[in-house]
């Protein structure tokens, strides 16, 4: 019997002594967290050869214990040398192209909260013709002229994107005749032919952009905010400078005074993001400045040096609060500039894009591909939406008190959802767990029907009614709005659950009552099904999924068969596939539609006229053109265009061999 224990015991210490280096082996293959405190760039950008050369120094700690391994994301067109510890000991190194990380692997592991300093080494071309981070978007290139490195395009190594703030020093070295900027205090230092531009950022926040320009800038004060301006196109600094002053002076009224009133803003290229804002930074691409002041654009970035740049989200998760923040301060700039109606039509277009999106719910936002067009449509989109909501179902007294306190409270800090909701019910006075819970946790958005019944009482007349949807979680107070032969009333009858009445008091005789007239809940109607629709088909025909583009249109149409904007896009694509005889039914048909928009009728005789020319009809195809000119109507330039082929056909482009 003591012989059977004996083995037994030997048993179990063999397999304990097999399993120890199995669990070492898991630990050091755990990647950590940490926490970016500040970086110290040293880097040189030569334009002849559109190279860089670069060392980092990266200060953090760790937020996990024992911890043998980390992932840095870093452009893949970066070669490393080597990384180095606090010690000159080489810390061991591997690329994972799939994802743009560079992963460490420590023999020792690293302590919770003790501080590290790595360095590293690394250099590359940078053309901007390499893949980016960002499928399809240029973050950095540099070319003979100028050159821009921004920080999505993690020319440096970067930890948790937009998540972990930092500060930074930076040293750009350039050749003489050349001038670098970025975000911080700027010092110059001349050595030899080259130019020592460094900035020192002493905040929190994300001061990893750069640009290089040859050129001098055009100042502009406007509104006591200066701005200097690197445009290659011309004619257009002295206007965008002047709308930067109005836009951001609008800005601070809502989120108090801006971390910088200077601001230096330059031109990238073709490519590029339509726009990008660092802190007391703008990079604009040619596209987004167009040839007139881009409004949208510009109230867009300048509210994203608040948001992300001087508050940020606790995680990817929470993006939706800047992204959002950033969409509706557009929103709100049109309707300073161009009334309350503009802001009803602007809400109706967000609303729309954030239904195109139906998974995942906000708060899980992480799970969407960066720049992607669900990843705006969700936390662009919908973020706005969410904005906008809370601003009705607060007042917009209270809205403003909110953004004002955001932005004072956590200033140069991370915000979470918790934190916001937990703000806006201190502002406010009210409980909005459930409100919270509907539109940043949960996914779905109801569609309400109407049902009620008028007596006449003493005192006037009585509306009793039922609302009903089909979201039993749903609780959200909605405006109900009852057309009498005297003044409308107004009444907000709190939804809960998949049915709820109300009763409201009218002195005049109710002729009809209106729910949620003004869109201030998202939600769901055959208008909006068939709205959704078609933005999901122009998503899809964007990146060439035609047959899926067109099943979407479909949907639209089985809703509402004279939609001209569904034919039309229909009739776009068969255009494309050189479908000339369905693409020309399908332009006909939209003709025949509803003309909303009122461009459809323009644009498909516009196109008629070239199916005509291609097909060798062009007597035909002078009638349709005249019959564009005819409307008047120069959306997108379509005059001009029906102008040109009336003189000359239309020749189809080949396609490259």
């Amino acid at each position: 019997m003591r012989v059977v224990m004996d083995r037994k015991f030997l048993a179990i210490l063999a397999l304990a002594a097999a399993a120890a280096p199995m669990v070492k082996a898991q630990d050091r293959d755990r990647r950590g967290r940490i926490d970016v405190e500040h970086y110290s760039i040293e880097a040189e950008l030569n334009p002849r050869t559109q190279s860089i050369s670069a060392k980092t120094r990266v200060r953090f700690s760790p937020v996990d214990d024992r911890i043998f391994g980390l992932s840095f994301e870093l452009h893949n067109a970066l070669s490393v040398a080597r990384v180095t510890d606090e010690e000159g000991r080489q810390v061991p190194t591997s690329r994972s192209q799939q994802d743009f990380t560079l992963r460490l692997s420590f023999n020792e592991p690293l302590t919770k909260g003790k501080p590290v300093t790595l360095e590293f080494l690394y250099d590359g071309r940078l053309s901007g013709s390499e893949d980016s981070p960002v499928y399809g978007i240029k973050f950095a290139s540099i070319q003979n002229d100028y050159a821009y490195l921004l920080y999505p395009s993690r020319w440096f190594p970067v930890n948790e994107f937009h998540a972990d703030r930092f500060s930074a020093d930076l040293k750009i070295t350039v050749p003489s005749g050349y001038r670098a900027f970025a975000s911080g205090l700027e010092t110059k230092e001349p050595a030899g032919e080259k130019n020592i531009y460094s900035f020192q950022y002493q905040q929190a926040s994300f001061p990893g952009s750069i640009g290089v320009v040859r050129s001098d800038p055009v100042r502009v004060v406007a509104q006591g905010v200066t701005s200097d301006i690197f445009f290659r196109t011309p004619g257009m600094a002295q206007t965008y400078g002047e709308e930067i002053g109005k836009i951001m002076t609008f800005a601070a009224s809502m989120f108090g005074l801006p971390p910088s009133r200077i601001l230096t803003v330059m031109e990238t290229e073709d490519g590029a993001p339509n726009g990008f804002s660092a802190p007391g930074l703008l990079f604009l691409s040619p596209k987004g400045i167009g040839k007139q002041a881009n409004i949208r654009l510009i109230a867009n970035q300048i509210a994203r040096q608040w948001w992300p740049n001087f508050i940020s989200p606790v995680s990817r998760n929470h993006i939706w609060i800047t992204n959002g923040l950033a969409r509706y301060t557009e929103m709100l700039y049109l309707e300073h500039v161009n009334g309350p109606a503009s802001l009803e039509a602007e809400s109706r277009d967000v609303f729309i894009e954030a239904l195109t999106v139906e998974n995942p719910p906000l708060i899980q936002a992480s799970r969407l591909e960066d720049y992607s067009p669900e990843y705006w449509a969700a936390t662009a989109g919908k973020g706005a939406a969410v904005f906008h909501m809370l601003r009705g179902v607060i007042g917009a007294d209270n809205f403003g008190k909110l953004l004002k306190a955001s932005a004072d409270q956590f200033a140069y800090k991370t915000i979470s959802t918790d934190d916001l909701r937990k703000l806006a019910e201190q502002i406010s006075g009210q409980n909005l767990q459930a409100f919270f819970i509907q539109w940043i946790e949960s996914t779905g958005a109801p569609e309400f029907k109407l049902e009620y019944t008028v007596f006449r009482t003493t005192k006037g007349f009585r509306v009793m009614g039922k609302i009903t949807q089909d979201l039993d979680t749903f609780r959200m107070p909605v405006d109900l709005i009852i057309e009498t032969e005297g003044n409308p009333e107004e009444k907000r009858v709190e939804v809960v659950g998949a049915a709820s009445e109300f009763i409201i008091e009218a002195f005049g005789k109710p002729k009809r009552v209106l729910i949620d007239p003004t869109m201030r809940v998202l939600r769901y109607n055959n208008q909006v099904r068939v709205a959704v629709a078609i933005r999901r088909g122009e998503q899809f025909a964007e990146v060439g999924e035609f047959g899926e583009a067109l099943k979407e249109y479909q949907k639209a149409l089985d809703v509402n068969r004279a939609s001209s904007l569904s034919h039309y896009r229909v009739a776009e694509i068969f255009f494309l596939q050189n479908n000339y005889q369905s693409a020309a039914n399908e332009f006909r048909e939209a003709l025949n539609g509803d003309l909303e928009p009122k461009w459809t009728e323009v644009w498909s005789h516009i196109n008629l006229g070239k199916i005509f020319d291609i097909t060798g009809q062009r007597e035909r195809a002078v009638n349709e053109y005249n019959l564009a000119l005819r409307t008047k109507d120069n959306t997108q330039g379509a005059l001009e265009e029906a102008a040109k082929y009336a003189k000359e056909p239309y020749q189809r482009e080949r396609p490259a061999n």
